[in-house]
C-alpha cells in the first residue's frame, strides 16, 4: 500500500491512514473488485479504494448482521457519518478516519457531491423488514429508485478517476449500468443471506409472475430444497440482469486505455456469477455460489498482462 500512496502522491500521515483502512475495507468485503483493482496504475488505486471503502463502511453500518442494535441506532450512526461527509465535502478535508480518504479523493477529482448525497439516501432505505421497512421492492422500477444511490453513483464516482478518451458524459450511462449490472448480481447470488437479513431485494411482482413470494424463498432457505417456480423466476431475473450488461459494455472501449482491463476483468468476473448461478440450477438459496479461484485468475491474468503492456507504453 505505501507503493501505491507513494505512487499517488499522498504523503500525510493521517490520509495515507484513511486511504490504508479503506483499502482494507475493500480486501475484505469486495474480492472481485479488489482483485481488478490491482490491474489499475499503483497511482490509481488508493482513489478507486477510497470510494469503494466507503460504500463498505456504510453498508457494515446498516446490513451487518452482528450489529445487535436496534435500527434506530444504526440508523442515527448513519445519519452522522452522512453529515460528516457532507461536512468534509464543503471543506475539502475530513479528519474522519475513514472519511478523510474519500473526500480527498472526491475534491482531487472532482467529484459531483450529489453523488454521494443520493448513495447515503439509498443506504438510508436499506431498511429490515422486521424494524418497519417495506417488504421489498415492488416492480424494477422501484428497485431502480434504490440502485440509483446504490450502486450507479459509484460507476459514477470511479469514472473521473478510471479516465475517458471521449467527454465523461457519453461514458456515464454505461458507468451507471454497470454499476446496477454489479449490485443486481449481488442480489441473485446472495438472496439467502439478505432473508437472513429481513431484506428480498428481487421485485416482487416479477417474482410472483413466476408464482413466487417472501414465504416460498423463506421455505427454500429454512430447508436447503429448491423449487422450480423459484428457478424459473432466477433464470428469467439472470437474463433481464444480463440485458444490463449488455447496455454497460460499450463504457469500456471509452475508458482511459489504462483503465480498461480492470474493469474488463470485472465485468467478466461478475458475469461468472451469473454462470455460476446457472450452473448451480439457480439454487442459490441454501448457499452462495462463487467463481472458482482458477476461473478468477484465468479471467486476471490476462488483463494483467495487457495492463503492464499498456503501462509500459505510456
Amino acid at each position: 500500500m505505501n507503493r501505491e500512496l507513494d505512487a499517488a502522491g499522498i504523503t500525510e500521515p493521517a490520509l495515507r491512514a484513511s486511504y490504508t483502512r479503506c483499502r482494507d475495507l475493500n480486501a475484505a468485503h469486495g474480492r472481485t473488485y479488489f482483485l481488478a483493482t490491482r490491474l489499475l496504475p499503483p497511482g490509481q488505486r488508493p482513489a478507486i479504494h477510497a470510494l469503494y471503502g466507503l460504500a463498505r463502511y456504510a453498508d457494515e453500518i446498516v446490513d451487518d448482521l452482528c450489529d445487535t442494535r436496534p435500527w434506530p441506532q444504526r440508523l442515527a450512526e448513519l445519519d452522522t457519518l452522512a453529515q460528516q461527509l457532507r461536512e468534509g465535502l464543503a471543506r475539502s478535508r475530513s479528519d474522519h478516519p475513514v472519511l478523510a480518504a474519500p473526500v480527498h479523493t472526491a475534491v482531487r477529482y472532482q467529484i459531483d457531491p450529489q453523488h454521494f448525497a443520493d448513495f447515503m439516501i439509498s443506504m438510508r432505505m436499506d431498511r429490515p423488514v422486521d424494524e418497519g421497512g417495506v417488504a421489498g421492492y415492488r416492480t424494477f422500477d422501484e428497485l431502480g429508485r434504490y440502485v440509483h444511490g446504490s450502486a450507479a453513483v459509484i460507476g459514477l464516482q470511479v469514472l473521473p478517476v478510471l479516465g475517458t478518451v471521449v467527454p465523461r458524459e457519453r461514458a456515464e450511462p454505461h458507468a451507471a449500468a454497470l454499476g446496477v449490472a454489479f449490485q443486481i448480481t449481488n442480489f441473485l447470488r446472495d438472496v439467502g443471506e439478505d432473508l437472513d437479513r429481513g431484506r428480498v431485494y428481487l421485485p416482487a411482482d416479477e417474482l410472483a409472475s413466476f408464482g413466487v413470494d417472501r414465504e416460498l424463498l423463506r421455505w427454500c432457505r429454512s430447508t436447503g430444497r429448491s423449487d422450480p417456480r423459484v428457478r424459473r423466476a432466477l433464470a428469467y431475473l439472470v437474463a433481464r440482469t444480463r440485458a444490463i450488461y449488455r447496455r454497460a459494455a460499450p463504457g469500456i472501449p471509452m475508458l482511459a486505455p489504462v483503465s480498461r482491463d480492470c474493469v474488463a476483468t470485472a465485468f467478466r468476473l461478475y458475469g461468472g456469477i451469473l454462470d455460476e448461478i446457472e450452473t448451480a440450477g439457480y439454487h442459490v438459496l441454501a448457499r452462495r455460489v462463487a467463481v472458482p479461484s482458477h476461473r478468477r485468475l484465468a479471467v486476471a491474468l490476462p488483463g494483467l498482462s495487457r495492463a503492464l503492456l499498456v503501462r509500459a507504453m505510456r
